[in-house]
């Protein structure tokens, strides 16, 4: 089993049910307020998933990232787009990580050891 597997066991239909067994009523809500998300609205549900395959890339949640790409491409989404939903987190995440950089120049001007 490579390590990839070892980190983030599948997602299968009976964890499913025991993580909604656990907490149902959370897991109701929180499946008609995912519903709701994603249903088309001022977005069509294509640029929704493009957003979600972005987000996930974002917060690196590989169970996220392997279900909204198809989604989105169910959904009609190229691969050339989802690609450039990616590079488009990519640049958002090390852009966040470089505006942060004010609070480090703000730590050093003042300074404290």
């Amino acid at each position: 089993m490579n390590d990839q597997k070892e980190m983030y066991p599948a997602a299968t239909a009976e964890d499913a049910k025991k993580k909604a067994a656990l907490a149902p009523k959370q897991v109701e809500a929180w499946r008609n307020f995912s519903r709701t998300v994603f249903k088309e609205g001022v977005l069509d549900e294509k640029t929704k998933q493009l957003i979600a395959v972005a987000v996930a890339h974002v917060t690196q949640c590989p169970y996220c990232i392997k279900a909204h790409v198809p989604q989105a491409m169910r959904k009609g989404a190229t691969k050339e787009e989802i690609m450039e939903a990616i590079w488009v987190a990519s640049e958002m995440r090390s852009g966040a990580a470089y505006a942060h950089a004010t609070i480090a120049m703000e730590a050093m001007e003042s300074g404290q050891p």
